[in-house]
């Protein structure tokens, strides 16, 4: 019963992260802004540190079960 929530969290953490990686690399393939008002360095940094660290938890998530 408890592997149950540990699955369904890792699987949330880890699409979150992929996704969000994904989508930062492709805006700034195509020189488009990740956030706007924002420095295009900084908000590529925070969102791509964000996705590693989502894509962290969730694999430390899955390794739990």
């Amino acid at each position: 019963m408890e592997s149950g929530p540990a699955i369904f969290t890792g699987l949330v953490f880890a699409l979150f992260g992929a996704g969000l990686l994904v989508w930062t690399a492709t805006r700034v393939r195509h020189g488009r802004p990740v956030a706007h008002g924002v420095s295009p360095v900084a908000s590529v940094t925070v969102a791509s540190v964000a996705a590693v660290v989502a894509l962290g938890l969730g694999a430390w998530c899955l390794a739990q079960v």
